[in-house]
């Protein structure tokens, strides 16, 4: 695979990456085939199509899959095993009373988004949207008629939003880093256009789309359980836990941070294994050991009862986390194919502003291939020596980085891993997933890019 070389054009590969796309829409919408099915015969078909080696379609093919599955699996799985912890000891009912009791019904969406964003800004998306699920899916059957959606769309909303906009996160990093941004200054103008972009692209969107689409939470930790435990742990014993893989994220990225920066030694041992623990998987995995304690063996449950409890939680998401993983895998064949390097070469020399330019090429980029990281640093290494020879003041360098982060979240479908991990959480299916998901994500990217335009133009003015 290193020694080959594409040998089609850019519009050959856009034609074929659409043909793979919209024969995946027919398979799974119209033919009725599973996802899982269809995703790895359009990825081989594609692969061939794209004239990858016949020796390497394979690999290819297999390492996206385990490329994908070696965090989402991990994090699925655990972040399912904690949820139905909460789920069977009666907290995730007990917290959802307690929150509607405090916020009120008509403002609980709103409650939970903002809770969303502020777990947020250390978590990264993924693992963020799966520890809350439990506490999205009990206030949705607590209130909202069981419409998983008014409550599920403007936290994982939020969840997108400050994985796109705010540092620590990659994105924003990775850009700043190319651009040579001043990383606060990019911490601060994503602090600021955050909270609007959510509401806008989250809230309202959310609101909007629940009272057109009813979507009943799904079992995806098992059914709630009929007898619910007259003992159930307070909601403040729920809180408590499920603030603390935050807390240890949060260490994690600090820590990193500062390391990048030379105000603590990186190589120090006790920094290491603290950064160790902070890591999404770790830190799940020690959340779920702990509620394994606090809602099983301290309320009188035994080890048979909780490994069944815990067991029970895996057959519902095995799907999510295969097709996620088949979702991955064809971004990856897409990437294989060259269609990336393809399009950075026909879009180098667009004449356009610099931010304009780069917001663009990462929207086209991240629609052809998926992978948010791919156009993002792609768009970012292309716009970098305009930025770098344009005498840009800091603040307007940091609305570039955050204009180009925008592009690389628009409009996620199925060629994005991410699509199938919301969609299939959710219990949405495809045509569902992109009447929701993706149009949000493509309201949070426009949205960004005019906040991003807006910054650029008070730069120029100072």
């Amino acid at each position: 695979m290193d020694d080959w070389t594409q040998t089609l054009g850019t519009t050959p590969l856009l034609l074929i990456a659409a043909g793979a796309i919209a024969l995946i829409l027919v398979l799974i919408i119209w033919l009725k085939v599973h996802a899982f099915l269809a995703l790895i015969i359009v990825s081989l078909v594609t692969a061939f199509a794209a004239g990858i080696p016949v020796s390497a379609v394979v690999k290819t093919l297999t390492d996206g899959f385990g490329g994908t599955l070696g965090t989402v699996a991990l994090l699925v799985a655990l972040g399912a095993m904690l949820g139905r912890l909460i789920e069977h000891s009666g907290g995730a009912q007990a917290l959802a009373d307690a929150f509607v009791r405090i916020f009120g019904e008509k403002r609980a969406p709103f409650a939970l988004g903002i809770v969303s964003l502020i777990l947020g800004f250390p978590m990264f998306f993924d693992a963020g949207l799966v520890m809350m699920l439990p506490i999205i899916f009990a206030i949705a059957r607590r209130v909202s008629g069981n419409n998983v959606l008014l409550f599920g769309l403007p936290a994982a909303a939020a969840f997108s939003v400050m994985h796109v906009f705010l540092p620590p996160h990659p994105g924003p990093v990775t850009a700043s880093e190319l651009y040579g941004a001043n990383l606060g200054i990019v911490l601060i103008v994503g602090l600021i256009v955050a909270f609007p972009i959510w509401y806008l692209s989250g809230y309202l969107w959310g609101k909007f789309v629940a009272k057109r689409i009813v979507l009943p939470v799904p079992a995806l930790f098992g059914d709630v359980d009929a007898d619910q435990p007259a003992n159930p742990p307070k909601p403040a014993t729920v809180i408590a836990v499920l603030l603390l893989p935050m807390l240890l994220i949060f260490l994690n990225t600090g820590l990193t941070t500062l390391g990048a920066a030379g105000a603590v030694d990186s190589d120090n041992i006790v920094v290491q294994v603290l950064v160790l623990l902070g890591n999404s998987p770790v830190a799940l995995l020690i959340t779920v050991l702990v509620a394994t304690v606090v809602f099983g063996f301290r309320r009188g449950e035994n080890g048979t009862a909780l490994e069944k409890v815990v067991d029970s939680a895996l057959g519902p998401v095995a799907s999510v986390i295969l097709i996620t993983g088949a979702g991955g895998m064809f971004g990856a064949v897409l990437r294989a194919s060259g269609i990336g390097d393809a399009l950075a070469d026909s879009l180098s020399d667009l004449g356009l502003p610099v931010i304009v330019a780069a917001y663009i090429i990462a929207v086209i980029l991240r629609l052809a291939q998926g992978s948010a990281t791919v156009a993002l640093v792609t768009a970012a290494g292309l716009a970098a020596p305009a930025v770098m020879a344009g005498g840009f003041s800091p603040l307007q360098v940091a609305a570039i980085t955050l204009a180009t982060a925008a592009g690389s979240v628009f409009a996620g479908h199925v060629n994005d891993s991410g699509f199938w991990l919301v969609g299939r959480l959710m219990g949405m299916d495809v045509k569902t997933t992109l009447k929701t998901w993706t149009v949000q994500q493509t309201i949070e990217s426009v949205l960004g890019f005019l906040a991003a335009l807006l910054v650029f133009g008070i730069g120029a003015l100072l």
